[in-house]
């Protein structure tokens, strides 16, 4: 039985982003281990029967020892667990995965690139200083005869491919994660105000800053609330702190959620989706489930966005970092039911015949019998 393992650098990115491919993999009568530092979300792997092993990696640790550490402890395990196939996703997997996958004689290997990230899109200094070893690593990581890298979208694979860190021939377009379409189903629109919902990590990138101003905007002339949906990321130096979330919420420009499990009930309970982004997207998930659930979206133009958004067919794209434009477009849809449902059974629609788990998981299943095939050979 050909074995997979599935390596991330949280347990939340394997539960959230591929348990359905773990699901796939099993039916298809695969072995499979998920590999990931310990979290709230092992329990649920131990739940549906997963195979779990601990990584102790650190998200935003440099300090060279624990790396090393971390390093050699990826190696034990898959000298351990003698995978086939060693799937890797996130920065530091693709990069550790791929020494450790060598080390241990791992004899394929995948890695899916789900955005630039900040290291490449950020301007700050510590990304400016980080984006040369960056791309020195990915290019030694990615260079493995029998490994294929995925991207999310056309621009980053053109980007890695411009910057010679992956060649064409080992690289493949999987267009998302995959969404299941039974949990995220079309259901009617609360009554009420419209509500607006941008769900996601509370960062600067995401546009939650120019979501605010927006709100500011539509305070006094719009009957529309607007929600955060997600909880700050201390890892992430873009994070937005608690007690500023607190503050918008006091003002009264945006009620704040927090973190939902449920995200199929936070759809039902709002009217429009929105991620009002900067960048550095794969093709977000969260696009993927509002336009599933039935829900007309609000994003902007920029990579991953606009590969799933067509402007005016099933979603409005608005221009990065403008509040004036993402308030309109908000104040648009929240004035024009009949729009808001055509746009969202367009996006229905689109979803079932390219994003679903199904069709997205089939691919990645396609590239790891390619890989062992040529494996075999």
């Amino acid at each position: 039985m050909t074995k997979v393992a599935l390596v991330a650098n949280t347990d939340w990115y394997l539960y959230n982003f591929r348990l359905s491919l773990a699901e796939m993999l099993r039916r298809e009568r695969f072995d499979l281990v998920l590999i990931s530092p310990r979290g709230p979300f092992v329990v649920e792997f131990a739940r549906n029967g997963i195979p779990w092993r601990e990584w102790q990696v650190g998200r935003q640790s440099l300090a060279p020892w624990s790396e090393a550490a971390a390093l050699l402890q990826l190696t034990r395990l898959y000298r351990q667990e003698r995978p086939e196939i060693a799937h890797h996703f996130t920065v530091k997997p693709v990069i550790y995965g791929a020494l450790a996958a060598e080390w241990a004689r791992v004899p394929c290997m995948v890695s899916s690139i789900a955005g630039l990230g900040h290291v490449f899109i950020g301007d700050d200094r510590r990304s400016r200083l980080l984006r040369p070893t960056v791309r020195a690593l990915y290019r030694h990581a990615l260079g493995r005869r029998r490994g294929v890298t995925t991207f999310e979208n056309p621009h980053d694979q053109d980007y890695f491919q411009a910057h010679r860190l992956v060649s064409h021939e080992h690289t493949r377009l999987i267009p998302g994660a995959g969404v299941d379409t039974e949990r995220f189903a079309p259901s009617p629109e609360p009554h009420g105000p419209p509500v607006v919902v941008l769900a996601a990590r509370m960062l600067w990138t995401k546009g939650v800053g120019t979501l605010v101003e927006a709100a500011r905007l539509l305070r006094d002339s719009h009957a529309v609330r607007i929600a955060l949906v997600g909880e700050p990321d201390p890892g992430n130096p873009k994070t937005i702190d608690s007690a500023t979330l607190q503050g918008w919420a006091r003002e009264g420009l945006v009620e704040w959620w927090g973190w939902r499990a449920a995200m199929e009930e936070v759809f039902a309970a709002c009217h429009i989706v929105t991620l009002p982004t900067l960048g550095g997207e794969g093709v977000p998930t969260v696009l993927l489930e509002a336009a599933a659930a039935g829900r007309a979206v609000v994003t902007t133009d920029v990579p991953g966005c606009r590969d799933l958004i067509e402007h005016e067919v099933n979603g409005l794209i608005v221009p990065p970092d403008d509040a004036p434009a993402l308030a309109a477009a908000l104040a648009r849809l929240a004035g024009d039911a009949s729009l808001r449902h055509r746009l969202a059974a367009a996006g229905r629609q689109r979803v079932e015949q390219r994003y679903s788990a199904s069709v997205i998981n089939s691919q990645f299943l396609a590239v790891y019998r390619e890989l062992l095939s040529v494996a075999s050979g």
